[in-house]
């Protein structure tokens, strides 16, 4: 390997740790992990989306994605909803809680680790 392929490394793992000390930061601030604020952000974009929607929003498997519905289903910050036309598709909603929390989130100024501030456009 390279020493320019172990610089793109060593660089990777500096913003790997930075996402991690941004997460316990918003951990403590909103009880709620990156995958379920970005679960809820995207939900805040659109009315309803079915669980594999929401893993390839995410990127997730469809395992972890329903994981992390999961966790914010049981939060109280999203609801189920059976589809109109197909009662077998089931969709997930923001509640009025998690739309509290999403407008908490929105107003906070949210403080970025330094390695984070030049990747993040605000």
């Amino acid at each position: 390997m390279s020493d320019y392929n172990i610089g793109i490394l060593c660089q990777i793992r500096n913003i790997y740790h930075a996402i991690a000390d941004f997460e316990n930061r918003f951990i403590k601030a909103h009880g709620l992990c990156l995958n379920e604020g970005m679960l809820l952000c995207t939900l805040s974009g659109t009315d309803r989306l079915s669980s594999g929607e929401i893993a390839e929003e995410l990127r997730l498997s469809n395992s972890n994605a329903s994981k992390v519905i999961r966790s914010v289903e049981n939060k109280g910050l999203v609801e189920r909803m059976l589809g109109n036309e197909d009662k077998r598709q089931m969709y997930f909603l923001l509640t009025p809680k998690g739309k509290t929390i999403i407008s908490e989130i929105k107003s906070e100024d949210i403080e970025l680790p330094e390695m984070l501030k030049c990747l993040i456009k605000k």
